[in-house]
């Protein structure tokens, strides 16, 4: 009996494996315009647990958003690719965030609160975090070389995709990733 009970077990994580990387083939799939700059790893990858500002005087770490896909973007006010890019950030976060999925901002290195909320007033965003690493050493951490750089992680805090550089967040490729990144969850 017990032999049976492996069996089935082997079978339901073989099969779950293969899911996966069909999930993952399909993921690559949609990728077109600036979305083909977004690499899927081939497994899951640890990230940092070293804490970051809350923008409210508190602190937070990546572990505080499992549960959910999120959607990592490391930035500066200073970056015109950042400005160029938050307003899509902004409205992929109004359109899909929630329990499955969140666009988590964090800007890293020498960027004043008053210089964020203006930074967020002059390009019209409303849905996204003021969060902060002054520091860098959560960039350091997750290999943030130049800005912007943008991870996605898992609903269990792993790094699963990476994209250097700006991008539209909120195109059709983006979006038709994002919701077949909830409807697998």
């Amino acid at each position: 009996m017990r032999l049976v009970g492996l069996a089935v077990l082997y079978t339901a994580l073989a099969l779950g494996a293969n899911a996966t990387l069909a999930d993952s083939v399909d993921l690559v799939a949609l990728r077109d315009g600036d979305m083909k700059k977004l690499v899927f790893h081939e497994a899951p990858m640890p990230v940092s647990d070293v804490a970051f500002d809350d923008g409210e005087g508190g602190t937070l770490t990546l572990a505080d958003k499992h549960g959910k896909y999120v959607l990592l973007n490391f930035w500066a006010t200073w970056c015109a690719p950042c400005r160029k890019e938050m307003p899509s950030l902004d409205a992929l976060q109004q359109e899909f965030g929630g329990d499955a999925f969140e666009v988590v901002t964090v800007a890293t290195g020498r960027n004043s609160p008053a210089g964020i909320r203006r930074f967020f007033e002059e390009t019209g965003v409303d849905n996204l975090p003021r969060y902060q690493d002054p520091k860098q050493k959560l960039a350091r951490e997750m290999a943030v070389l130049g800005l912007p750089i943008t991870v996605i992680l898992n609903p269990e805090g792993q790094e699963i995709a990476r994209l250097r550089g700006d991008a539209d967040w909120h195109s059709d490729s983006s979006r038709a990733i994002v919701e077949a990144l909830i409807a697998g969850s």
